[in-house]
């Protein structure tokens, strides 16, 4: 995808108008990280946001996802 990473949670929400996708998933990820690194929110932060329950996710699903971002963490910060 050669689209930039979204940089306001108003252009996350926007990448919802596009089919779920790889990309689309990945630069959202993305996005969250660097939005979280701007707010000086920690990746502890971030990953205990992720493993909260939900009704979306599974809990094997949440812990893959916190994976991903402390992935996207190492790489963008």
């Amino acid at each position: 995808m050669n689209d930039s990473i979204p940089v306001t949670t108003e252009e996350i929400l926007a990448l919802g108008q596009n089919s779920v996708s790889e990309d689309i998933i990945a630069v959202a990820i993305a996005a969250v990280v660097k939005i979280a690194l701007k707010q000086g929110q920690s990746l502890e932060e971030i990953q205990e946001q992720v493993l909260q329950d939900d009704s979306i996710l599974d809990l094997l699903q949440r812990r893959w996802l916190m994976d991903l971002v402390a992935k996207a963490w190492e790489m963008l910060s």
